[in-house]
């Protein structure tokens, strides 16, 4: 049987689509969105140019999916936030935040609800560690650690308008 295979065509504007033709000859196709959501693609056996199922998935749900599928990536030495009653999540300042322009200090994000800031995602650059003098922009993805309630309660006030 024939190995399977994975190519990848950039989508402008998009993101990046990735083709992997199994060792069955079975079509799947992933679409990584530029906003880390991803279409999941599945095409029929009897016409690979028909789409069987299409989901779309969230950053979140595509880790998920990740880990289900690969459970043995990742290091036994490193602390999965889900044993220790954290989570990470990313949540995004929109352009008409509240938060838009001001900076990370004056959300009282660990004092309000005990989670943490631990990186910002601008553009193509990460900045581990913002200081509470970082100033937000909108567009700004950040990555918050924290016990469940304590994430939620940051997405509340980082979704104020």
């Amino acid at each position: 049987m024939p190995a399977s295979r994975l190519s990848q065509t950039p989508l402008p504007g998009i993101g990046i689509r990735y083709d992997l033709t199994t060792r069955e000859q079975r079509q799947i196709s992933v679409v990584a969105h530029r906003d880390g959501a991803r279409t999941l693609s599945a095409y029929r056996a009897d016409d690979p140019d028909e789409c069987a199922l299409s989901l779309r998935l969230s950053s979140g749900e595509a880790d998920a999916l990740i880990d289900a599928l690969m459970p043995s990536h990742h290091s036994p030495n490193l602390l999965h936030t889900t044993d220790l009653g954290l989570v990470a999540e990313r949540i995004e300042v929109s352009g008409s935040s509240h938060w838009n322009g001001r900076v990370l200090g004056e959300t009282q994000m660990r004092t309000e609800t005990g989670a943490s800031i631990v990186a910002v995602l601008r553009r193509a650059e990460a900045i581990p560690s913002p200081t509470p003098a970082f100033r937000l922009a909108g567009g700004d993805t950040l990555i918050v650690i924290g016990t469940r309630e304590g994430v939620e309660s940051a997405a509340a006030i980082l979704g104020r308008e």
